[in-house]
């Protein structure tokens, strides 16, 4: 894959506009709407993305962005050190960001752990293009360093998604649908994705 597009690392420089783009990218997802409080949505999921890059990407993990901060990946992968210490640091913070939502989300979770594999992956924690930038080839650019370093490492890569075009999307870069659930609460659906 190449791309015309410049990708770099991220830094904690870029936390603030890296949030801003997943934040708008994020708040009209299904997956989200359905495990974050209406009131002041948008807010809360910027606020969340913002956790994560901080505490789980930047902290843990590997996070890739377009140079205009457009475009934004964040992997964990098998060597990710620290992760349960980064999600419990910041887990008081994700419920209240969740707001009214907090129990659903929870349900959430469990439903969807059936799907993750059990051998090492390096796992797509999210990736997101902002609107007005969608459509130029973004989202598989800011993708091709992780799906790179993940057949390099020789490790599968793995995406859940709650969006039915981010399958097709996914699928043209060869990953492949390996199970779905339901999410309960009258939620979406979430399609559990492997590359190999």
């Amino acid at each position: 894959m190449t791309s015309s597009f410049r990708i770099r690392p991220a830094t904690s420089r870029d936390i603030v506009d890296a949030a801003e783009t997943l934040g708008l990218a994020f708040a009209d997802y299904p997956f989200t709407r359905h495990t974050v409080d209406s009131r002041d949505h948008r807010d809360r999921v910027r606020s969340l993305q913002r956790l994560f890059l901080t505490e789980i990407g930047l902290r843990c993990g590997n996070v890739w962005v377009s140079d205009d901060l457009t475009a934004v990946a964040v992997w964990t992968t098998p060597s990710s050190a620290g992760l349960d210490a980064a999600f419990g640091d910041i887990a008081d913070q994700v419920t209240d960001l969740y707001g009214d939502r907090a129990e659903m989300a929870a349900r959430a979770d469990e439903a969807t752990a059936c799907l993750r594999p059990t051998d090492p992956v390096w796992y797509l924690a999210t990736v997101g293009v902002a609107p007005a930038s969608q459509g130029r080839g973004l989202g598989r650019a800011v993708l091709e360093p992780g799906l790179k370093a993940a057949r390099d490492q020789g490790y599968a890569a793995y995406l859940e998604t709650s969006s039915p075009s981010n399958v097709t999307f996914y699928e043209r870069l060869g990953f492949e649908v390996v199970g779905s659930v339901p999410l309960p609460d009258d939620g979406p659906k979430v399609w559990a994705m492997l590359r190999t």
